[in-house]
């Protein structure tokens, strides 16, 4: 059954943006007049999510703002962290109040146009705990490595260090909601660190290759990139 509900991180402070972009989340960087988040939304309502949880945080009242005026019809939830609770702790407070067996996680600075059908399918049938959308790179060193076994499990995050060639994770998460909650993990925790590279051996993680449009605005020479490409 095709995920239907994403749940968007929201809450990233943009330290790095501040040269280009003043006091917003980083979501909320403009991009040829419209915030950055909007082309996220866009394109998983095209793929068939029509239920939303933003997690925000920092400055949240802009991202409210404008999610309610452009998507305000129904369908939309907030998670909001009154502290940084990290990535870990972000997902796991928005898993609380979905319903949903499996849920897509996304992060509102990153721009991937994945398939999600392929996705999904894939998740369900492998009876996954988590499944990653790898994106293949060349000549790269702002991402790790992740490497598959002959079943697309995962069997090593490498860090980040110059590469040729590799799969990055594309910071886009199809998840077994009830499976991470029961995990009992703390309020604060990393979702790369202490939950995918923590349980790789004993977790059923996955990931499944999609070669499509990719980019992150994290630093100012992609967000100018994203002004361009994305018009």
């Amino acid at each position: 059954m095709s995920i239907t509900q994403s749940i968007i991180l929201a809450g990233g402070l943009g330290t790095r943006l501040r040269s280009v972009v003043s006091d917003l989340p980083k979501c909320m960087a403009p991009v040829n007049g419209r915030p950055f988040l909007a082309f996220v939304v866009d394109h998983l309502k095209k793929e068939g999510i029509n239920k939303f949880i933003f997690s925000v945080g920092y400055k949240h009242e802009a991202i409210v703002e404008f999610v309610n005026i452009e998507y305000g019809n129904g369908g939309i939830e907030f998670s909001v962290e009154q502290e940084p609770l990290g990535t870990g702790g972000a997902i796991q407070l928005a898993c609380k109040i979905s319903n949903e067996k499996n849920v897509l996680v996304v992060n509102g600075d990153t721009l991937f146009n994945i398939q999600l059908n392929q996705l999904s399918s894939f998740h369900d049938h492998a009876h996954a705990d988590c499944t990653l959308s790898l994106k293949p790179m060349q000549n790269f060193d702002r991402y790790g490595v992740v490497e598959l076994n002959k079943d697309n499990s995962i069997k090593d995050f490498k860090e980040k260090q110059h590469y040729m060639e590799g799969l990055i994770n594309g910071g886009i998460y199809a998840l077994n909601v009830q499976n991470l909650l029961k995990e009992g993990l703390p309020d604060k925790f990393s979702f790369e660190k202490d939950y995918l590279e923590r349980f790789v051996n004993q977790g059923r993680f996955f990931g499944v290759i999609q070669d499509e449009y990719f980019i992150d605005i994290g630093i100012p020479e992609d967000y100018r990139r994203a002004e361009l490409e994305l018009k």
